[in-house]
């Protein structure tokens, strides 16, 4: 199955010069989202994760699909003030400010070993921050997993943990 043919490409999205790979399209094929979840498994299971975590929001249509794919938990790292009860934060600069990612307070177990998801790896920026969170309470990251990567950032250069990727766009 190639994926990459199930990935629409939005120029000028959300602005101009920005080409924006959306896996709408993905999501919309069973056979294809299937296929791309079972792929994600397969690299994702050597990590042995206790829990899967999905950063918003595309992240969680990966994580959450492939939590009961591995038979793991799932939890979600998403934008302040976007979660319910007590939260933990990180905030992290941005090349223009700061932006903050949050988890509830009881959603790792310390020691629980960990695979970060989201749908795809740019800057890297967002992944490290949620990393750095994750384990500010406790968690072991494994590694980070994701459907595409843009190659020509380096995002993979900002984390500290394998980087497992379907696709790789490297211009």
């Amino acid at each position: 199955m190639d994926i990459r043919s199930h990935i629409r490409t939005v120029p000028d999205f959300p602005k101009p010069g920005i080409l924006f790979y959306d896996i709408s399209t993905l999501l919309a094929h069973a056979e294809a989202w299937k296929a791309t979840v079972e792929k994600l498994a397969e690299a994702v299971a050597p990590h042995k994760p206790d829990l899967l975590v999905g950063i918003e929001s595309r992240g969680f249509l990966v994580a959450a699909p492939l939590s009961l794919a591995l038979g793991c938990g799932f939890a979600m790292v998403r934008k302040k003030g976007k979660l319910p009860g007590q939260t933990i934060r990180y905030t992290y600069d941005l090349e223009y400010g700061t932006d903050t990612v949050e988890i509830q307070a009881d959603a790792i177990a310390p020691g629980q070993r960990v695979v970060v998801l989201d749908d795809l790896l740019a800057t890297g920026g967002t992944m490290a921050a949620a990393i750095h969170l994750l384990r500010s309470v406790g968690a072991d990251v494994t590694a980070a997993a994701f459907i595409m990567e843009l190659a020509f950032l380096n995002g993979r250069d900002r984390l500290d943990v394998p980087a497992e990727v379907l696709i790789s766009y490297e211009s």
